[in-house]
């Protein structure tokens, strides 16, 4: 059995002892394959919308419906997740949504029209909402490892994230290049834009089976009254000592509210409105969509192809942000339970304020040549490498930040409920990011399109500021609002 002494494993609640990191790992591992599919599911659609302009004859609205459905099921997925895990469980759940993402994948391949492709990339949304891949892995995630670092192997999880997307765009540009574009057809005569899709089923499956080698959550355990069950998953993570006192710490917070968690949780008792907490974390959601992050992963190639790359250059450039953002992401892992999660935020809100300014700049001096805007050599270098340190400054700060605050900032009793009410306005303001852009950069231009992201990024520096609780280093008890 591998194992580390981390001494006080839970923050000074529970008593010193070793933790089996081994079998930590292992939990870790599976859970955050969620992330993955999440990522991929994300990604996917970016380099398929020539193919699905071709075969729907879509317009710009059309474009943003068929790109932002997947983040409507989302929205309904991350509000039905919390309760669901509260009377589920954590595991249960989490196979519920890996089974949705193969159903998706088959349905949006096989799609003969928009409104089917919209309700399977819909089902695929929801797996992401209910099946933990957006809001209940981190949860589980911090519900099974110890307070000293939950933080950074919270943040795998955005690693899984970015690998899922990069994954996909890797499988795009390999499918697309097999066929000579991703209209064209590759195997059974049928265009790669379909085998895109038909792709993710493969790590769909290897997520629905590994899922049976994790256990449920021990706080899930001890809230349904199953403590023996609860105390065996601790016992093999803490030891027995430490799984005992954490038994007795685990039911203490729950008995102190004396009664199920329910929405109305949610309500201040002393003035009956929505707790501060919980306006930090649909806050911190929101924002994390409104610096146009998307925009990024879903429109990619779109975007460089309307500034002059061709088709398989705009992929590549896809990949090459995808790696740096696995990069990013690895460097929060060292850091964010060494500096804690506010610092990081502030420092990536500056950091994408300027770069997304830069970016409105360069597309600010482009030139127009048969309707399609065009830059110099020298200023789409600029823009390339601004939006590169833009999507390194969000994996360095908000990509992981945000799903490692919200999995502990909550206190027990509110968790699932204020993470449903989160996550749907992340998934809602996702959606209206990401179906407003093709009209918005039609419409108003590229550079007011993104000077609007870097001055949301602008903001989100002065919330986190104001409304942000530090949570390094506390343990799930501990946490209070």
């Amino acid at each position: 059995m591998a194992s580390v002494d981390i001494g006080r494993t839970d923050g000074g609640l529970a008593p010193e002892g070793r933790v089996n990191m081994a079998f930590v790992a292992m939990i870790v591992a599976v859970a955050t394959i969620g992330g993955f599919m999440f990522g991929y599911d994300s990604g996917v659609i970016n380099g398929t919308q020539d193919g699905l302009e071709s075969a729907f004859d879509l317009s710009d609205l059309g474009t943003g419906l068929n790109v932002g459905a997947i983040l409507l099921g989302c929205a309904v997925g991350a509000f039905m997740a919390g309760r669901l895990a509260d009377v589920w469980g954590r595991r249960s759940v989490m196979m519920i949504g890996a089974a949705l993402f193969v159903v998706s994948a088959l349905g949006a391949g096989a799609a003969t029209s928009s409104a089917l492709f919209i309700i399977a990339r819909f089902i695929g949304g929801v797996g992401v909402g209910v099946g933990a891949a957006s809001v209940l892995a981190p949860v589980y995630i911090s519900e099974v490892t110890p307070a000293s670092i939950r933080g950074r192997l919270s943040s795998l999880q955005q690693i899984m994230i970015i690998t899922g997307l990069t994954g996909a765009f890797v499988a795009n540009w390999a499918l697309a290049r097999n066929a000579g574009s991703s209209t064209e057809p590759l195997w059974l005569d049928l265009p790669a834009w379909r085998w895109m899709f038909w792709m993710q089923v493969i790590p769909a499956v290897i997520y629905l089976g590994a899922l049976f080698m994790i256990p449920e959550s021990p706080r899930y355990l001890v809230a349904r009254g199953r403590e023996a069950e609860a105390y065996a998953v601790l016992k093999r993570i803490f030891g027995s000592a430490t799984a005992t006192g954490m038994v007795a710490d685990i039911r203490a917070s729950l008995a102190a509210d004396n009664h199920r968690p329910s929405f109305a949780d949610l309500k201040d008792p002393a003035t009956g409105r929505l707790r501060r907490l919980v306006w930090a974390g649909i806050g911190i959601a929101i924002f994390q969509q409104l610096v146009g992050i998307n925009i990024v992963f879903y429109y990619g190639a779109v975007l460089w192809q309307s500034v002059g790359f061709s088709e398989g250059d705009a992929l590549l450039i896809n990949i090459l942000s995808g790696s740096l953002s696995i990069l990013a992401c690895l460097v929060t892992v060292l850091l964010i339970d060494r500096l804690g999660r506010k610092p990081l935020l502030l420092a990536g809100s500056a950091g994408m304020a300027v770069t997304l300014g830069t970016m409105a700049v360069c597309f600010a001096s482009g030139t127009f040549v048969d309707g399609h805007l065009t830059l110099s050599d020298q200023t789409g270098l600029v823009a390339l490498i601004a939006a590169n340190a833009y999507v390194v400054f969000f994996n360095l700060s908000w990509g992981p930040v945000m799903w490692v605050m919200l999995g502990e900032m909550f206190p027990n009793q509110i968790r699932g409920s204020a993470l449903a009410v989160s996550g749907f306005a992340q998934w809602i303001a996702n959606f209206g990011i990401s179906v407003s852009f093709p009209a918005m950069a039609s419409g108003l231009g590229l550079p007011l399109t993104y000077g609007f992201y870097s001055m949301s990024a602008l903001l989100s520096f002065f919330f986190v500021r104001a409304m942000v609780t530090e949570t390094r280093g506390r343990t799930l008890e501990e946490m209070a609002g």
